[in-house]
């Protein structure tokens, strides 16, 4: 599966994609866990300090709002899974 970065999540982590390894039924959670390993710089623009990921992170699954699917973060995912992460945006 893949993960794909934009604006300064891309600038954090240094790539625009992110190739993750993960066993059949990793989670979203599992996947932001395995991408802020191999990136720690992410980790502060994902996670608080407990670990939760933060309410401004906006993630799609396969182009699906993750916070709209019934198990959100702990959904599992296909093996060909795309997730896209976008920052907060802000202006008028």
């Amino acid at each position: 599966m893949h993960i794909n970065l934009y604006a300064t999540f891309r600038l954090a982590a240094g790539v625009k994609t992110i190739q993750l390894d993960l066993p059949a039924g990793a989670t979203v959670q599992q996947a932001v866990e395995a991408a802020v390993e191999q990136y720690p710089a992410l980790r502060v623009h994902w996670l608080n300090d407990a670990g939760e990921i933060h309410a401004h992170v906006h993630c799609l699954l396969n182009g699906e709002d993750v916070g709209s699917l019934a198990a959100g973060w702990q959904t599992p995912m296909p093996p060909d899974a795309a997730l896209d992460f976008f920052p907060p945006v802000a202006g008028g």
